[in-house]
């Protein structure tokens, strides 16, 4: 089926749309932005003094926060560079060049690092509060496209984010500059984690909404059954009794425990299924006789993502949670987990 297939292209495209135009100015867009990507990668030299090098000691040695600012296409890069070095270890926050003019200016003190982006370096809203910023004593970083231009020349540190053309046919929309600059930020804070020793017990804990942090904060005593809702019998009792709890309790299993609550065994639904092929009269049997004894259990203050694995290792659907002296403490079903979402 052909790219001008009236299935697949909508119909109200101008009759001058020319589709294979279209594939070669997007693979020629990838290319540019490719090439500017590799050009910036080639300018950051080994050497101890390089401008990247000072970059990463003056943020490292950064008491206050990182301020990022930019207007239009540069403004939307800085947004996400203040964003990506705050979820990774660095305290970060965007400015508005403009509304800084106007009072947000006093967000920023003189133990911060102000990094300014402007590909042409002469940005009118940037270099209206860039003197204040240097007279407040805040170091400034400056990421341009130009190394002789007003802000990189006032800068502690210029970052030289030059491209050599667009991926614009025209030359003039911000697009392989806004790129580079987007990946030297990256980089910046790429090396910036990975200096500060940032771990990913630390990215969860600035992510608790996200899977990564649900599995690395969400302990098993967050999630576990405790209480009344724990199923649990002692050794003396019938399995009819047993069978009682575990449909009281809807956990598909109960433990079973000694005079001071300790867990000694375990009985499943399972158990249950495999134990009417070979029993006809259940009337005479104690739960002490059919249950599983030392089952397999997990500490209240280990991570909800172990006990995934604990089940997945055992091919179980339910774990007792027992504390250090072996007390029963909880337990929990494979749909605790999923409904907390560790899975």
């Amino acid at each position: 089926m052909s790219l001008t297939d009236t299935k697949i292209l909508p119909r109200n495209l101008p009759q001058s749309f020319d589709a294979g135009r279209a594939l070669k100015l997007a693979r020629s867009t990838l290319q540019i932005e490719a090439d500017a990507i590799i050009a910036l990668k080639n300018r950051i030299s080994d050497a101890l003094d390089d401008p990247f090098a000072q970059a990463i000691a003056l943020l490292l040695n950064c008491r206050g926060r990182v301020v990022v600012s930019g207007i239009g296409k540069s403004g939307h890069i800085a947004r996400k560079i203040a964003a990506t070095l705050a979820s990774t270890g660095t305290p970060a926050l965007f400015i508005h060049p403009a509304e800084a003019a106007h009072g947000d200016l006093g967000m920023v003190t003189e133990d911060d690092a102000f990094i300014a982006i402007s590909n042409s370096g002469e940005t009118a809203e940037l270099m209206a509060i860039v003197p204040i910023i240097k007279r407040m004593g805040a170091s400034l970083i400056a990421m341009t496209g130009n190394q002789d231009s007003a802000l990189a020349q006032l800068a502690n540190v210029h970052l030289d984010v030059k491209v050599d053309q667009e991926a614009c046919p025209l030359n003039l929309a911000p697009t392989a500059s806004t790129t580079a600059t987007l990946a030297m930020g990256d980089a910046l804070a790429v090396a910036l984690l990975d200096a500060r020793g940032f771990r990913e017990e630390d990215f969860a804990r600035s992510h608790p909404g996200g899977a990564l942090g649900r599995r690395l904060l969400t302990h098993v005593r967050d999630v576990m059954r405790g209480g009344e809702a724990i199923p649990a019998v002692t050794a003396d009792v019938s399995l009819s009794t047993a069978l009682l709890e575990i449909t009281r309790k809807g956990i598909a299993m109960t433990a079973v425990v000694d005079e001071k609550f300790h867990a000694i065994g375990v009985f499943t639904d399972g158990d249950l299924r495999r134990l009417i092929e070979q029993v006809q009269d259940f009337t005479k049997l104690k739960i002490a006789d059919v249950m599983h004894a030392n089952p397999h259990s997990i500490g209240p203050d280990q991570l909800a993502v172990d006990a995934v694995h604990m089940m997945e290792q055992f091919r179980i659907n339910q774990l007792l949670v027992t504390d250090a002296a072996g007390t029963l403490v909880g337990a929990l079903h494979i749909h605790d987990l999923t409904r907390a979402k560790v899975i």
